[in-house]
């Protein structure tokens, strides 16, 4: 009887285990899946939320005028046409997307259909492509000095799929992204400015961003003033024309380098004789007539 008592009572102990393991599961699997805090590791489980500076693509059904980009200001809403200010921000695009159509169905829209893509903020187009992170390693000693630890990670790099640049970031890191170094194109060119220097970038690549020399250039002369570390810069001269076709090799460029295309005092002479003849021909005249 003692043997058979025990058996039960190790039975309905093994079934409330079973069954308080059941309702657990079953817990877990009624939660939904969470949000992502804003700019926090996205689990697969997680949505991501959105946040100040993310650019947000909205597209509204036979509406064309609001089915565009939106940025998600400091304070955290889009501004859109005849819906005003739209708080985006701890959102979901899902929950975005249903929030912009209820304001639609409010004298706009019976059955509004609408789709919103997220697309994290990213780096100001003015700053480069290194990232320099300070880490503090505490001292050994109570009233020793801080030491830090510094180190870089190439963005276009790490963009491109390049893993080794994912520098780990730890609680009271430092990161800094300076701004882009810059170059200058001056002279016979259609689009004279500064420029912000990509990696990569070379002469080629930057008299294109200058829209390419003008009709009355000499691309043959032209010279690129670059700092060496003394007060006078170094004058380099290059041959642009020839560049662009590919009989010469490409130059890279440096920070604050400028490039100066001279002007062709034949080409001036002649071309305004040739326009009386249509801008198209005194152009490829020039062009041919005076490489």
């Amino acid at each position: 009887m003692k043997a058979f008592l025990a058996l039960l009572l190790i039975g309905l102990a093994s079934l409330t285990v079973n069954a308080s393991e059941a309702q657990q599961n079953a817990s877990r699997e009624a939660v939904p899946p969470a949000s992502a805090p804003h700019n926090e590791i996205v689990l697969p489980d997680q949505e991501y939320v959105i946040g100040p500076n993310d650019v947000v693509e909205v597209y509204v059904l036979k509406m064309p005028e609001l089915s565009r980009e939106y940025r998600v200001g400091a304070e955290g809403a889009i501004e859109m046409p005849f819906l005003g200010p739209i708080q985006a921000e701890k959102k979901t695009s899902r929950e975005l997307s249903a929030a912009i159509a209820k304001g639609l169905q409010s004298g706009y829209l019976v059955d509004p259909q609408v789709s919103v893509i997220v697309r994290p903020g990213g780096l100001n187009p003015a700053y480069g492509s290194t990232a320099f992170i300070m880490h503090k390693i505490p001292p050994a000693q109570k009233d020793a000095e801080a030491v830090y630890d510094l180190k870089q990670a190439n963005l276009n790099a790490l963009l491109r799929g390049d893993f080794a640049e994912n520098v780990r970031i730890e609680p009271g890191d430092i990161v800094q992204i300076p701004p882009s170094d810059v170059f200058f194109v001056a002279g016979e060119v259609k689009a004279p400015g500064s420029f912000p220097l990509k990696e990569g970038t070379t002469l080629r690549v930057a008299i294109s961003l200058a829209q390419n020399t003008s009709v009355t250039a000499a691309p043959g002369k032209a010279v690129i003033f670059r700092e060496d570390g003394s007060k006078e810069k170094k004058q380099i001269p290059v041959d642009i024309a020839a560049i662009m076709r590919g009989r010469n090799p490409d130059v890279p460029i440096m920070p604050n380098d400028i490039i100066v295309v001279p002007n062709s005092k034949t080409k001036s002479a002649l071309v305004p004789i040739m326009n009386s003849f249509g801008v198209n021909i005194a152009y490829g005249a020039a062009r041919v007539l005076i490489p």
